[in-house]
């Protein structure tokens, strides 16, 4: 691939905001069910859950994180890509076969290293959440708040003519930087979610890619792989991160179920005798014991099934159109350069 910085962008941003509208309830049910007040709030007396509320205003606070999205998921794969292109040009293995066909880039960086392939991949990858989640945090917070606010309780019914997103940012006014709490809980969740996302994802695309290729032209595989278009690259791309998501998702869902707690508490207040004062916002760990002490093992897993049905069907839209929009995007530019060049 030989794409500009800014195709990367473009394709980042157009696949994040298409798959946060798509899969936004679901996140929405997955938050509300993770939620420590989740038999409070959406369960009866009887313990019969109460529908017309858990399935309520599903895309509240949807707004905050599709606007935090277009710079966050930009950065992610800008990082990304740059950092799995360094790392794949300065490997020894690869300086060696371009030696060998006497085609020797140079190497970007001041020296040589062994790393095989998964583990560049899971470097770039973690690098690239680390940068987005500085961006994302805020827009998390906000989002999961709104998610689990009842815009028909007595409480809000005075802002009742505010979005549920504009009625959780009142609550950090005087306290803006518990927007970035759970920062921690959520570069722990990402970056073992990604880690092995993505060196999954990138071996089991690149098998798929192999096999359509070779099936296609009776076991010929054409060397540079031209002969995959932009639809069947995007398609290969999506079906192999539903499998890579599926696995990431089930192994990270504790951490998943601490970073919502941490978030959620990032907004609640403590109440002693008449006045309510701001609560110490409790650490990843603290929560994360907090809900194995009280909870156990279903506790840290609240919500896995949903989430990995979500995590398969998101990351399988997300990267087929990504993938399938930056190779578009550069055939695009190619094709006037050449245009130009006539």
């Amino acid at each position: 691939m030989d794409n500009s910085s800014l195709d990367i962008w473009v394709a980042g941003a157009i696949a994040a905001v298409t798959v946060d509208f798509l899969v936004y309830p679901m996140d929405t049910l997955k938050t509300r069910i993770q939620s420590p007040n989740y038999n409070h709030l959406y369960k009866d007396a009887t313990g019969a859950i109460k529908r017309d509320v858990l399935f309520r205003g599903l895309y509240q606070g949807v707004w905050s994180v599709v606007l935090a999205t277009v710079p966050s998921s930009g950065a992610f794969f800008t990082t990304y890509e740059t950092t799995k292109r360094m790392l794949t040009h300065s490997s020894t293995q690869y300086q060696y076969q371009s030696h060998q066909s006497k085609n020797q880039p140079p190497n970007p960086l001041p020296i040589t290293h062994p790393l095989p392939t998964p583990l560049i991949h899971a470097l770039s990858s973690s690098l690239g959440e680390m940068v987005s989640c500085a961006i994302l945090t805020p827009a998390e917070v906000l989002k999961q708040n709104a998610q689990v606010l009842n815009m028909n309780s007595p409480t809000t019914t005075a802002a009742a003519t505010q979005s549920a997103t504009i009625h959780v940012l009142a609550k950090f006014r005087h306290r803006p930087w518990r927007l970035w709490s759970g920062y921690t809980a959520l570069v722990g969740r990402n970056l073992p979610f990604t880690g092995l996302h993505f060196p999954v994802f990138e071996g089991v695309r690149a098998w798929l890619v192999d096999y359509w290729r070779g099936g296609k032209n009776g076991g010929v595989v054409n060397e540079g792989g031209n002969e995959v278009g932009v639809l069947e690259r995007a398609v290969l791309t999506g079906v192999a991160a539903g499998v890579a998501g599926t696995v990431a998702s089930v192994v990270t869902t504790p951490i998943d179920v601490v970073k919502t707690r941490v978030m959620l508490g990032a907004s609640q207040e403590e109440v002693k005798g008449s006045e309510k004062t701001v609560g110490k916002v409790k650490g990843t760990l603290a929560v994360g014991r907090e809900v194995w002490r009280e909870e156990g093992v279903r506790g840290l897993f609240r919500g896995g099934a949903l989430r990995s049905v979500w995590s398969a069907f998101g990351m399988s839209i997300y990267l087929g159109i990504y993938e399938g929009g930056r190779m578009y995007l550069e055939k695009r530019r190619k094709e006037t350069d050449e245009g130009e060049v006539l």
